[in-house]
């Protein structure tokens, strides 16, 4: 079977910076040392300057987005509920319309319903000898 070439591969780049390092340094350990961490954290300080949000102004642009989706949905909250208003408002109108022709309804049977009942009254009277 095969074995995997990556632990070569990794340590070969391993001592190979190490050699450029130790190369660069004219061989002190100590200097060779300094300059790896030096170049460490400007490759981190490079690496953080490109990520995204780290901006200079990054807060105060994401407060300022912040606070226009906080204003954009107050306004859409405002709006559903001046409509619900008008809503509720149509509804209540509709419904003291529809009572007060139901009850419109409800006379005009009652009236009826006396109407025929006195006429009904009168005709059983002229049975038992009363008058009209």
């Amino acid at each position: 079977m095969s074995k995997s070439k990556a632990p070569l591969i990794l340590g070969l780049g391993a001592a190979g910076g190490v050699g450029y390092y130790l190369y660069n340094a004219g061989g002190n350990a100590k200097a060779a040392e300094n300059k790896f961490e030096s170049d460490v954290h400007k490759a981190s300080a490079n690496i953080k300057a490109n990520l995204p949000g780290s901006a200079p102004n990054a807060q105060k642009d994401g407060a300022h987005y912040g606070a226009k989706a906080g204003a954009k949905v107050d306004e859409v909250i405002s709006e559903a509920d001046k409509q619900a208003g008008r809503a509720k408002s149509n509804a209540e109108a509709y419904a003291k319309d529809a009572k007060a022709e139901a009850l419109k309804a409800v006379d005009k049977f009652d009236s009826k319903v006396e109407n025929e009942a006195a006429k009904a009254k009168s005709g059983i009277s002229s049975w038992f000898g009363g008058s009209k």
